[in-house]
């Protein structure tokens, strides 16, 4: 099974609570560690988590580099726990315009946990689907390509052995989707949590496993 969430709300809630919006971000990345965990207890074999969209560059640059940095600290301090706990890491997104550390991070974790089985963590990252689909068509026409297909065009996505997700979460109450996986989740289901990011816990992950199993997926059939 594959689980991808857009993890909103850091910012409100930590205006909420008197505490700069980086707080809120720290918070959010605590959070993430710990879905993670839940996610491979429940036997979920894909997590993706959308951490830093394309149209995040739009935020004042103190807020852009705070969550560089944090991006590379989370992965620095967490890699050895969750080689432990078998999460194999991968990372999707335009590589360019990032700074060289970030990409030197991006591929010094996904070679340490190459050969974990657990669970797959997918970690989204100067990512936008629209970007994703624009520099798929762009590789095709690169390569000269006449007819493309469904299946030839996936293998132009960034990680294109990832299974398509079959359940998306969204916190903070929001609802919409936001550029997320645009091609992958065309027939996921999707489910609105009310609670900011950082308050999400696993009794949130259960009940959103739980309404997925009730649903139908015809998948277009009857």
């Amino acid at each position: 099974m594959h689980v991808a969430i857009i993890m909103d709300g850091n910012g409100r809630w930590a205006k909420e609570r008197g505490l700069p919006r980086i707080e809120g971000h720290r918070k959010g990345a605590e959070k993430a560690e710990k879905v993670v965990e839940w996610a491979a207890d429940l036997n979920i074999d894909y997590i993706t988590l959308y951490a830093f969209s394309t149209e995040n560059w739009k935020r004042p640059w103190d807020e852009v580099k705070f969550l560089f940095t944090l991006f590379v600290d989370f992965i620095k301090k967490r890699v050895n726990r969750m080689k432990d706990e078998g999460v194999k890491v991968k990372i999707m997104g335009r590589r360019e315009g990032l700074p060289q550390e970030i990409l030197d991070v991006w591929d010094w974790v996904e070679e340490e946990t190459k050969n974990e089985e657990r669970i797959t963590l997918v970690i989204a990252f100067n990512y936008g689907g629209r970007a994703e689909i624009l520099d798929a068509v762009n590789k095709i026409i690169k390569g000269k390509i006449d007819v493309v297909d469904e299946k030839t065009f996936r293998k132009y996505l960034y990680i294109p052995e990832l299974p398509d997700p079959d359940l998306v979460i969204r916190t903070s109450g929001e609802m919409r989707i936001s550029n997320f996986l645009l091609w992958q989740i065309a027939y996921s289901e999707l489910i609105f949590v009310k609670k900011y990011w950082p308050d999400f816990d696993k009794e949130d992950l259960k009940f959103a496993l739980e309404e997925f199993s009730r649903r139908q997926r015809r998948f277009g059939g009857i």
